[in-house]
């Protein structure tokens, strides 16, 4: 039979499943059977047992009370989902009383402590139905709250774009139907699977009209878009059960779509490393990313809306345009922007703060943090006024004086201020005279009772008493009433001192109340400006952003790039002196070696291809990343590190660069490799941007070459792909491409060798790199010396094989060409893949005297390819 205390256990952890009970017993929190296995293998607390009965034994693990926030910080972050169950009773006879005062999910923290300033904290939806998504998303802790309707393809890299903290899902949900090529990529965030009843769309639709009070959801673009208005309705349902005054700070909806923004995957953002590592990417960001290079933001205001920009590179020229005329016009003003950085590194997290004033979670403290920070968008304003800024700077800096003097009028640090309230001021003189009434009374007994040494006290245990030592006792008259004994003394109380007491008790009772309800009426009243007070934050984002980016183009060298609709203006992509973001600032100044980029397949013996090879360490990765960061800048809205870019815009940029290691996801490196290049060739179009690096290194060379080939030939004569491509190789077979694929071009990183040493120059120059250095490479590494010769001798005897020239061809026999064409397996071959073959063998046929031209007309016939051939 279980106890009392376990039963009440079990009650409140059934009211709460799936949630980790967190329950309060004294100076720990305890936690019990699973819970409890799962709080010491993830905080490496103690797993001990626990009875609550002769024969009732469970498994218990605790942490103290007072480290409950560095613990629940990594709880969420590990993704559970958290009760925190508080004694609400002191303890006395009989049982404690219990309630859960807090949920906390990855997705619905409001605790400073466990939020990053500069992040997004998403709670996301998805609702699946046939090919359709719909996707909905919210920070409950800003009030940003966005829903849209997507294909099924679009899914998995709109996800990971989002990157949300917590993901609602249908129950069941088959991840590897969002995108069956794309399996080497982790699912996002934490998933929890929603119910039925909350899944529901019809309900969820209702939940949305209930929530903004509206006949119709025509006003946030989603009225016909059944699967947007589900997700983001099923959101809600889920806040309404585990968080429901976080729907305060949800007061609007906004629909979007996916194809508005330049898409980038989870592999290309970790590739590029635009917020950390691929192997990183959900610890705290890197210093070597890009976002660590280029975040100068003053506020985590504008370090958040960074992140955005870059998470959602944009595809609508004119907003683009509008955001370089903005850095552009701060450029051109250095003493101003000190002046906005001076008053903006003031400004607190303004977002966040309303959040909380709105939920009723913030002290008065942070009330004053938000007076402070208005003051300094005050300060902001003036200084723009002053240098005649534009009207998109000044108009969401609306004055808000009148919510500074509210404020000051409030408080006076972290109290009431005097004079505020009469009452209150009253009730305070009252209780400060009693403080006074306590120093007059022991004053007068000691004079009635000749004891020198007698005091009136007061503790938290006892109250107010009047204190004797032993030796006076003799001396107590007779209205004094006994309270206590101790060791060397008596306590006592009168009639007088009691009513004293009760009338001290009552007054700072009123106080607390008094205090607490003048408190929350400032509260409320500041929540009721909390448009204005959004549209205030979202304007001092947008100007510490511009500010930033106009001092990291002033402090590193950027430019303003040109864009262009590559769907009218075929003039592709050029960029002059073009740099790494992240690695030139890793090097000292001036080390870098910038270089040129041109992709134009449209213009006559253009490049749509760079076939890039180039010795081991040369700087090949290097350079296919930064061509892919200036554009994802560019389209971002940034300014870009070179001389000079001319750009098209993309609609997406793919990577396959490194080894990421793939087998804790059941996959060999190869395999992963495999799986996405498949993803690339499946979805990549010729307004995308495509890094292939070392494509076909994880099998055997024959293999490898045949591999690398192919998809080179494929993005080269698909006329659905096309894509511009850096298309990085060891294997110098791969230079003959250029001699039949037209815009395919080689170049290579070129070295200078001098006394038996290789210098690396970082330039990039057309024509194909003689060889690859690696015993150079080797010799860096360390490799012992008899290794060093030993793979010389094997590398002379290599090369001394492949100079020998083939046997002369014996009369009778048919030609290489002939035969080549005779096991030709006619029925396994693509359209493509047959053309080139045959443009081959004719090349063959011909021989060196009959070749054809450099750049016959029949290499840029438009090959019609059925979909899957």
């Amino acid at each position: 039979m279980s106890t009392p205390l376990r039963s009440q256990y079990l009650e409140i952890k059934r009211r709460h499943p799936g949630l980790i009970l967190l329950f309060q017993v004294g100076d720990f929190y305890e936690t019990f059977d699973e819970d409890a296995r799962v709080l010491a293998r993830d905080l490496g607390v103690t797993l001990t047992r626990k009875w609550f009965g002769k024969d009732d034994v469970h498994p218990l693990a605790g942490v103290p009370v007072r480290s409950l926030e560095s613990h629940l910080q990594k709880l969420i972050q590990m993704g559970h989902r958290v009760a925190v169950c508080d004694q609400v009773t002191l303890p006395g006879k009989g049982l404690v009383e219990r309630e859960v005062v807090r949920i906390i999910t990855p997705g619905t923290v409001m605790e400073p402590g466990l939020l990053r300033g500069r992040e997004s904290n998403y709670l996301a939806c998805l609702l699946l139905s046939g090919r359709a998504i719909g996707l909905s998303y919210a920070d409950v802790s800003t009030g940003e709250f966005r829903t849209t309707e997507l294909d099924l393809s679009q899914a998995l890299a709109e996800l990971h774009r989002i990157g949300p903290a917590e993901l609602l899902v249908q129950k069941g949900l088959d991840f590897s139907r969002l995108e069956p090529t794309a399996l080497s990529q982790p699912r996002p965030g934490a998933v929890t699977e929603i119910s039925e009843a909350q899944a529901d769309l019809s309900a969820a639709r209702q939940a949305l009209l209930d929530h903004f009070g509206v006949l119709s959801l025509q006003a946030y673009g989603c009225e016909n878009l059944p699967l947007s208005t589900g997700a983001a309705g099923a959101l809600l349902l889920y806040l309404r059960d585990t968080q429901p005054d976080a729907l305060l700070n949800l007061t609007s909806l906004s629909s979007y779509q996916a194809d508005r923004f330049l898409l980038l995957d989870q592999q290309t953002l970790g590739d590029l490393e635009v917020f950390g590592s691929w192997q990183g990417n959900a610890g705290p960001e890197r210093h070597t990313s890009l976002v660590a290079a280029i975040d100068l933001t003053a506020t985590t205001l504008g370090g958040r809306l960074l992140r955005r920009w870059l998470r959602q590179p944009l595809l609508d020229l004119p907003e683009l345009r509008g955001r370089h005329d903005a850095i552009e016009w701060l450029l051109s003003r250095e003493p101003l922007r000190a002046r906005l950085r001076q008053s903006l590194n003031e400004v607190l997290d303004v977002e966040r703060l309303l959040g909380r004033i709105r939920r009723r979670l913030a002290v008065p403290a942070e009330v004053q943090g938000l007076s402070q920070s208005l003051r300094a968008a005050a300060e902001v304003r003036a200084s723009l006024v002053h240098h005649a800024a534009p009207a998109f700077f000044l108009d969401p800096l609306s004055p808000c004086d009148d919510l500074i003097g509210l404020i000051g009028q409030v408080l006076d640090q972290a109290a009431i201020r005097a004079g505020h309230s009469r009452e209150l001021d009253q009730l305070r003189d009252a209780l400060t005279g009693g403080r006074r009434f306590l120093a007059e009374l022991e004053k007068r007994e000691r004079q009635r009772t000749g004891i020198r040494s007698l005091k009136v006290s007061f503790n938290k245990v006892y109250g107010y008493y009047i204190e004797v030592t032993k030796p006076n006792l003799r001396l107590v008259p007779g209205d004094y009433l006994r309270k206590q004994s101790l060791a060397h003394a008596e306590r006592f109380f009168t009639l007088e001192l009691k009513e004293h007491e009760s009338f001290i008790a009552n007054a700072r009772e009123r106080i607390a109340e008094l205090e607490a309800s003048l408190y929350q009426q400032l509260c409320e009243q500041i929540g009721s400006h909390h448009e204005r007070l959004c549209r205030l934050a979202g304007g001092l984002a947008y100007i510490d952003l511009c500010s930033a980016l106009a001092e990291g183009a002033a402090r590193f060298g950027y430019v303003r790039p040109e864009l262009v609709d590559c769907e009218h203006d075929l003039s592709g992509l050029t960029i002059t002196a073009g740099r790494h973001p992240i690695v030139e600032q890793l090097l000292p100044a001036g080390r870098f070696v910038p270089n040129d980029t041109v992709l134009c397949p449209q213009a006559p013996d253009g490049t749509q291809i760079m076939l890039l090879t180039a010795p081991n360490m040369a700087g090949k990765s290097v350079y296919l990343r930064q061509v892919a960061l200036i554009c994802l800048l560019a389209q971002a809205g940034c300014f870009v590190p070179a001389t000079a870019a001319r750009l098209p815009l993309l609609d997406r940029i793919f990577t396959r660069i490194g080894l990421a290691d793939h087998t804790t996801r059941g996959h060999s490196s190869f395999m992963g490799e495999m799986v996405e290049t498949a993803h690339i060739l499946h979805h990549a179009t010729p307004r995308s941007l495509v890094l292939l690096d070392e494509i076909g290194r994880g099998t055997a060379t024959a293999d490898g070459v045949s591999i690398a080939r192919a998809v080179l030939e494929y993005l080269h004569n698909h006329p659905r792909v096309r894509a511009l491509t850096l298309f990085a190789t060891h294997y110098h077979e791969l230079t003959a491409c250029a001699d039949y694929l037209p815009r395919v071009h080689n170049f290579h990183l070129s070295v200078r060798e001098h006394d038996g040493r290789v210098e690396y120059l970082h330039q990039v120059k057309p024509g194909a790199a003689e060889r690859s250095f690696g015993l150079h490479v080797a010799q860096l590494a360390g490799m012992p010396r008899p290794v060093l010769r030993r793979a010389q001798e094997l590398l002379l005897e290599h090369q001394s094989a492949a100079q020998i020239p083939p046997a002369a061809p014996v009369s009778g026999l048919k030609p290489p060409w002939l035969r080549a064409l005779l096991d030709l397996d006619i029925n396994e071959l693509s359209p493509v893949a047959a053309l080139t073959q045959l443009y081959q063998l004719q090349q063959q046929a011909r021989g060196p005297a009959e070749a054809a031209p450099a750049e016959p007309e029949h290499r840029l016939l438009p090959l019609q390819v059925k979909e899957g051939k």
